[in-house]
């Protein structure tokens, strides 16, 4: 099965090329979800930690480069909001993931199918 692509017909060239595509997509998705779910592991670890803490603690955030004396409540409602909106960024991209996967999968089934007359023998 050593043929070069350019003897494929261009239907079966397109195909390949957006699979392709499809698996480059699907690469930046799994990326970008990985990142998202380790700042909601950081955010989850943060709201655990504040929660053991006295309402009188004295906490500092970061803000940039600075860290700036803060109340708990107002971090971790911060932290709370944050945590909502990344749990969601990270279902919203496992929905995508889920639809990449589909499509690719497809995808390569036509693909097989188109092959198998042109690298099988005919039966």
């Amino acid at each position: 099965m050593s043929q070069d692509v350019s003897n494929l017909p261009p239907q079966v060239q397109q195909r390949l090329l957006r699979l392709q595509q499809l698996q480059q997509s699907l690469q930046g998705v799994l990326s970008q979800k990985q990142q998202l779910e380790l700042q909601l592991t950081e955010v989850e670890q943060a709201i655990s930690e504040l929660e053991k803490l006295k309402e009188t603690a004295v906490i500092y955030k970061s803000i940039g480069a600075l860290l700036v004396k803060a109340e708990k409540g107002n971090v971790t409602t911060e932290l709370s909001e944050r945590k909502e909106l990344l749990t969601m960024r990270v279902d919203v991209l496992a929905k995508q993931e889920e639809r990449l996967r589909t499509q690719a999968k497809d995808l390569q089934e036509k693909l097989q199918q188109d092959l198998r007359p042109v690298s099988g023998s005919s039966a």
